[in-house]
């Protein structure tokens, strides 16, 4: 009963009380005196043998009876014998002579009786009992608990969702215990879809780094999902400080060299440096050649804009215009850079649609236009990884990983 935050013997010992004041014989005083100075020098089972002597006693008023009770209730749970002291709890509680705190307070001490007592199904019967007479999160939280130790998962899911719901409904953040509870549930239950929308929701409200690389790790192996969408894992994961490999940085920075942002590569490598990550142990040089690649390719582009961008247009290369305009935005021009991804994207010929909203969508972000980015991202859609990274986008936005 420790764990449930609820110790027997502080209210069932004092004896301090209105019904205390009242005569008790002394057939029955001697006795119940004998019990607690054997229960104060922490001889349970004795004190339980000194009260048995009382069922003998007859026409016992109520207050004796509930007097012995109290004692009784504190014996038998000091002493481990459960039965004894649910059987005292529930005459206790039945008596009409608790307050309502302390009708509150032994009605979760049954509980506890029966949860360490292993009788699940009694547990349940007293919380429902108890809820029926006013609310508790705590004693819901039992429920559930002793649902799973039943092995009835469905019913503590029902349970979880109930309550998820109710915080929804009044503007309430989600406990992050209960979704966590859930999730595992659903995980041993097999139910991998809900799985994931529940991770998603600790992502959400509760951003950490194992919330955040269980969604991308499953999205990364979800079947169909398409490799050419791994650039967008890998800047999510960079936003959200999760790139910590060399090899990370290093397979991000060349990515984005093949799709023509170098300047976006010179900040990815930078932030390596300045990590730690990069620049150090055997592959050092690996690193430096390739920030000098970024350098020179962004001097370069740089350079040739102009040119680049004409030869684009006249060829009506819109992939090129998207992947120019995207480039633009991370070089710092974001306005030119924008206006031209989405010219790209209303016009026909763009190989894969949805990437490019995808796309767009970051580039928004990355100009630090948070509410265009996230309406844009809404649009997105495709069943290859890009509808789950959009959405994945707007968690990181609304919700960044300190």
């Amino acid at each position: 009963m420790a764990a449930l935050g609820f110790t027997a013997v502080t209210p069932v010992i004092g004896l301090s009380t209105a019904y205390a004041a009242e005569t008790v014989r002394a057939e029955i005083g001697g006795p119940l005196q004998a019990a607690q100075k054997m229960m104060s020098s922490g001889n349970a089972k004795g004190a339980l043998a000194e009260l048995r002597k009382l069922d003998n006693v007859g026409n016992k008023t109520a207050n004796e009876s509930y007097l012995i009770e109290r004692v009784r209730a504190a014996a038998a749970s000091s002493a481990g014998d459960y039965d004894t002291a649910a059987k005292s709890f529930e005459n206790l509680i039945n008596s009409g002579k608790l307050s309502a705190a302390e009708s509150a307070k032994f009605s979760e001490g049954l509980v506890g009786i029966y949860m360490r007592g292993k009788e699940y199904g009694k547990a349940n019967a007293a919380i429902n009992k108890a809820l029926a007479k006013g609310d508790s999160p705590q004693l819901r939280g039992y429920l559930i608990q002793n649902y799973v130790s039943m092995g009835n998962i469905n019913e503590a899911m029902k349970l979880l969702n109930n309550d998820l719901r109710a915080a929804e409904k009044a503007g309430r953040a989600p406990q992050e215990d209960q979704l966590k509870m859930l999730a595992n549930l659903q995980n041993m239950s097999g139910d991998k879809q809900n799985y994931v929308g529940t991770i998603e929701k600790l992502a959400q409200h509760y951003p950490q780094r194992t919330y955040w690389e269980d969604l991308l790790n499953r999205v990364v192996s979800k079947p169909g999902f398409s490799s050419r969408l791994n650039i967008d894992v890998l800047r999510l994961k960079l936003a959200n400080n999760l790139l910590k490999k060399p090899s990370d940085y290093m397979e991000l920075a060349q990515l984005v060299l093949r799709d023509g942002a170098a300047a976006e590569a010179v900040k990815i490598i930078e932030k390596g440096y300045k990590a730690g990550i990069l620049g150090t142990g055997a592959d050092a040089g690996r690193h430096q050649r390739l920030k000098d690649l970024a350098d020179k390719t962004l001097a370069d582009n740089t350079k040739n804009l102009a040119t680049n961008e004409a030869a684009l247009v006249k060829a009506g290369d819109n992939n090129g215009l998207l992947n120019l305009g995207y480039a633009l935005v991370q070089a710092g021009q974001a306005d030119k850079g924008l206006k031209m991804m989405e010219e790209a994207i209303k016009a026909d010929g763009l190989r894969n649609p949805e990437d490019a909203k995808l796309r767009l969508g970051e580039a928004f972000a990355a100009a630090g236009k948070k509410q265009q980015a996230i309406s844009t991202l809404k649009t997105v859609g495709g069943k290859d990884g890009t509808a789950e990274l959009a959405r994945y986008w707007i968690m990181a936005i609304n919700h960044p990983m300190s």
